[in-house]
């Protein structure tokens, strides 16, 4: 129980990795804040909450700069300290970079890496008081492109750096900083995605197909690999590749 007592901030905690990553936390006795930019991180803090377990829910939009700070704030108001943040919060519009949107691509950007940026920039006062760590969700296309995932793959290899940058920053402080980077893993977000091909069980089949086991990723399963960079004190600057074989 290395993380008991500890408040962590998961971001995107409503479904999928942020979810299962709020679970696992919780029930290692963290005291989890659950933020989503709707309500659906509300509906897992109540079923923790139920549970005897610490949870705190935060509706906010991470590319917002007001609203990321809002996250902080409130953590702070409730639970005055800050331990780790998991800057998990992210989205996938598919586009080559002749088809994407500007406005596409802009979006990618503010909330993959802007989001990064503005809920850490509030958290880092806090977590250099309690030697916190920081844990940054890239992916897997930042090691291997894709097709079709120009800006996505654009704004994770921008994550896996950004990491390394933020580690040689905030070292002397004691805040250590790592990237998780899941292949393609079997979440809500994905099975709405899957939905738009014009053929969704074969394109099921083309993603799995790319991780070399021959299956998807389990939210639990890169959960487990957040906690592992939460908890070991010897990584920093560095990632946790999850991804079935996908880029070896």
């Amino acid at each position: 129980m290395e993380i008991i007592n500890k408040v962590a901030i998961i971001t995107g905690a409503g479904a999928g990795i942020g979810k299962a990553t709020a679970k696992l936390f919780a029930k290692e006795g963290a005291k989890v804040v659950c933020n989503s930019l709707s309500e659906s991180a509300l509906k897992i803090v109540d079923k923790l909450k139920k549970k005897g377990l610490e949870a705190l829910f935060v509706q906010a939009d991470v590319s917002i700069e007001e609203e990321a700070k809002e996250i902080i704030d409130k953590t702070i108001e409730v639970y005055g300290k800050i331990d780790i943040l998991f800057n998990n919060a992210g989205i996938v519009i598919p586009g080559a970079v002749d088809t994407i949107t500007t406005e596409n691509w802009d979006k990618t950007m503010n909330v993959n890496v802007k989001g990064i940026y503005l809920v850490s920039k509030n958290a880092i006062p806090y977590l250099k008081k309690t030697k916190g760590v920081i844990i940054n969700n890239s992916s897997s296309v930042a090691l291997k492109g894709v097709k079709d995932r120009a800006a996505y793959t654009a704004s994770k290899g921008a994550v896996l750096s950004l990491t390394r940058a933020m580690a040689a920053d905030y070292i002397e402080d004691g805040i250590r900083v790592n990237a998780i980077c899941p292949g393609t893993t079997d979440t809500p977000s994905l099975a709405r995605r899957l939905q738009k091909f014009e053929d969704p069980e074969q394109a099921r089949k083309d993603f799995v197909a790319r991780q070399k086991m021959g299956r998807l990723g389990k939210p639990e399963e890169i959960a487990k690999g957040v906690l592992l960079l939460a908890t070991n004190e010897f990584m920093t600057g560095t990632y946790l590749s999850i991804d079935g074989g996908m880029t070896m």
